[in-house]
C-alpha cells in the first residue's frame, strides 16, 4: 500500500468514529465538542488532499452563515455545513436526486465523492461533502491565489471570495476555530447609554431608516471590536464620518460610525479580537471629510447579514444587551 493509500485508510478509521454519532447526540453536545469534531475533519482532509485546513474551515463557516440567512436549501444533519445542490451532486441526467452510489454518480458526471471509503457519496455525510469540496479546490492548486480562483469559480461572487479569505486568515492566525467570544463596543466602566433605535426615521441626506443602535458616550471613549473578524473598511463616509467595517466569522458585517479617530494599528485587512480597541467615540459625519460636532458624541453601531447575494441591516440591540450582560457577569 502506498503512502496515499495509508493516509486514506487512516482517514477512514478516524471518520468511522466521527460519523457514528447520532443527530440526537449531536444536538446534546457542547460547542467545544462540536468544534473538536469539525477541527478533526478539517485536519484529516488537509492530510489527505493537501488543501490547507483553514481554507476548508473558512468555507464551512461561510456556508454556516448562509444557513442562518437563507431558507432555500437543506439544513445540515451533521457538523459540516457546505452545501451542494442535489442535481450537481448526482449528475445532470441522473434520474435519482437522492443517489448515493459513488460509481453511478461518477458515471452521470455528478460531483459527489466518497470521502470515507464506504462506496457511498452522500451529500448529507460530513466526510463525503468535505472531501468533495477539498478535491474540487485541489484541481486548481494549493496556494492562496489558486484557492481564491477555485472559490470564485464555485460561488461566482467576488464578495464571497473576500469573506471566505478573511475567515481563512483568522483561522490561520489563531490556529483554532473555537472563536466564539464577544465584547460590548465600549468598556463597561465608562459612562454610556443606549436604547433600541433601529428602524427610526432619519432625515439628513434624504428620508431613510436608522440602521443601527446609538451608544452615547463622551469624546474619545474607546470603541472596541465586538467579535473576532477582519477589517473590511476604514475611512470617511458622508453620513457616518470616520467609520470602520468589520466582518465576523458568521459573515455578519459590523459597522462603527461617527468615530473621533482610529487606533494606530487598525488598517483594512487587520484581524481583530473581541475587546480590542479599534477607535474612539466622536461626532464626525454629516458633511465633507473632517466635519465634526453636528450632533452629540456617540457611536453608531450597525450589523448587516450576508446571504450570498446581498446583505441587509438587522437590529443589533438584542445582541448588545446580551454581550453587555455576559461581560458584566464575568467582571
Amino acid at each position: 500500500m502506498n503512502s496515499k493509500g495509508i493516509l486514506r485508510f487512516l482517514l477512514i478509521v478516524c471518520l468511522f468514529f466521527v460519523t457514528t454519532t447520532s443527530v440526537d447526540a449531536q444536538e446534546e453536545r457542547t460547542q467545544d465538542e462540536i468544534d473538536l469534531e469539525r477541527m478533526q475533519l478539517y485536519k484529516d482532509m488537509d492530510t489527505v488532499t493537501q488543501v490547507p485546513w483553514h481554507w476548508l474551515a473558512a468555507i464551512d463557516a461561510y456556508e454556516r452563515g448562509l444557513n442562518v440567512a437563507r431558507n432555500d436549501r437543506d439544513k445540515p444533519t451533521g457538523v459540516i455545513s457546505i452545501y451542494f445542490s442535489p442535481r450537481d451532486w448526482v449528475g445532470a441526467l441522473n434520474p435519482d436526486l437522492e443517489d448515493t452510489d459513488a460509481d453511478r454518480i461518477s458515471v452521470f458526471g455528478g460531483i459527489g465523492l466518497d470521502g470515507d471509503g464506504d462506496g457511498q457519496a452522500d451529500r448529507h455525510n460530513d466526510a463525503d461533502v468535505l472531501y468533495t469540496m477539498a478535491r474540487k479546490l485541489s484541481t486548481y492548486g494549493f496556494d492562496d491565489e489558486n484557492i481564491r480562483i477555485a472559490l470564485w469559480d464555485h460561488y461566482q461572487r467576488d464578495q464571497t471570495v473576500r469573506i471566505i479569505h478573511g475567515h481563512a486568515n483568522v483561522f490561520e492566525k489563531f490556529q483554532t476555530i473555537a472563536l466564539h467570544d464577544n465584547a460590548f463596543p465600549v468598556p463597561l466602566h465608562y459612562n454610556y447609554s443606549y436604547r433600541s433605535t433601529w428602524g427610526a426615521k432619519r432625515g439628513w441626506g434624504g428620508r431613510r431608516i436608522h440602521e443601527g443602535t446609538d451608544i452615547f458616550a463622551g469624546y474619545s471613549t474607546p470603541v472596541r471590536a465586538t467579535t473576532y473578524g477582519t477589517v473590511e473598511l476604514k475611512g470617511w463616509n458622508e453620513y457616518g464620518g470616520w467609520r470602520i467595517g468589520i466582518r465576523d466569522l458568521d459573515n455578519i458585517y459590523h459597522y462603527y460610525a461617527h468615530l473621533h479617530g482610529f487606533a494606530e494599528d487598525i488598517e483594512e485587512g487587520s484581524i481583530v479580537t473581541p475587546g480590542s480597541v479599534i477607535g474612539s467615540v466622536g461626532s464626525s459625519g454629516y458633511g465633507k471629510p473632517g466635519t465634526q460636532g453636528k450632533f452629540p458624541p456617540h457611536l453608531h453601531y450597525g450589523i448587516y447579514r450576508d446571504n450570498g447575494y446581498t446583505e441587509w441591516s438587522f437590529d443589533p440591540y438584542p445582541k448588545l444587551r446580551s454581550w453587555e450582560q455576559k461581560e458584566r457577569q464575568k467582571s
